[in-house]
């Protein structure tokens, strides 16, 4: 199993952000879009990758998400425009 861990935030449907942690992304993006992900993405569907950070060790990765969760939802969208605002609509991105 790999120690590279991601944490990431997926813009849901009705336009509120989620923050989470895999060391599986194209897997976690996919059981997302399943209905399958979190409780709450499951009902805000579609979701679209919006960020995403590249670490080593789950630890980091805790943390890091931890740091994201407690921005405001401004500084959430201004660290997401200062990576260039992109979506990633293809999982093979990654």
């Amino acid at each position: 199993m790999t120690n590279r861990y991601h944490v990431y935030m997926l813009e849901c449907a009705d336009g509120t952000l989620y923050t989470g942690i895999t060391n599986r992304i194209k897997e976690r993006i996919a059981k997302h879009q399943a209905g399958k992900g979190a409780r709450y993405t499951r009902s805000r569907l579609p979701v679209r990758l919006r960020y995403l950070e590249r670490g080593e060790g789950k630890s980091w990765a805790l943390k890091r998400e931890h740091e994201l969760r407690q921005l405001s939802r401004q500084q959430k969208w201004q660290l997401i425009a200062e990576k260039g605002g992109q979506i990633y609509a293809n999982p093979e991105e990654f």
